[in-house]
């Protein structure tokens, strides 16, 4: 990283640079787009959207966006805590980002009183999967709309 890392909210002054942000070529299956998530979000108000752009060295680098404490029992609806997209600039991947967004994001869960994180990823050998597992997620059995749905205990 080039600098600390800070969850910062998206406005209208930043909204186009985070929007800008883009995976590496290959990488587009797995994660969708900054400015599609914020149209999943708008889309899907009882997912509980809670998203923040990743600034790194006074700049934007990513994009993470969590369904933040469903109440039980909204069908179809994984939580209450989910990862739903963690996307890391192609030009800053490889350097720890993705690791500390997801440690600090886990930090937020548990003050907010959540006891797991969970998400879900395309079960492809070139797929996030081992990076998820490395953190500490676990298969939980379930698949989600073909993805392998993991848990982070907290």
């Amino acid at each position: 990283m080039t600098g600390p890392m800070e969850l910062v909210e998206i406005t209208g002054e930043n909204r186009d640079a985070v929007c800008a942000l883009r995976v590496r070529p290959g990488q587009e299956r797995f994660v969708a787009s900054v400015a599609r998530s914020l149209e999943d979000a708008a889309a899907t108000p009882e997912a509980e959207p809670w998203y923040r752009a990743v600034y790194t060295g006074g700049e934007p680098a990513g994009f993470v966006m969590l369904s933040w404490n469903v109440p039980p029992g909204r069908s179809g609806l994984l939580g209450p805590y989910f990862l739903w997209r963690l996307l890391i600039d192609a030009r800053h991947q490889g350097r720890g980002l993705g690791r500390a967004v997801l440690a600090h994001v886990a930090g937020l869960v548990r003050a907010d009183g959540g006891t797991e994180l969970l998400t879900s990823h395309h079960p492809a050998d070139d797929g996030p999967g081992p990076f998820y597992e490395k953190l500490g997620f676990r298969p939980t059995g379930e698949i989600d709309h073909g993805e392998v749905v993991v848990r982070l205990v907290l």
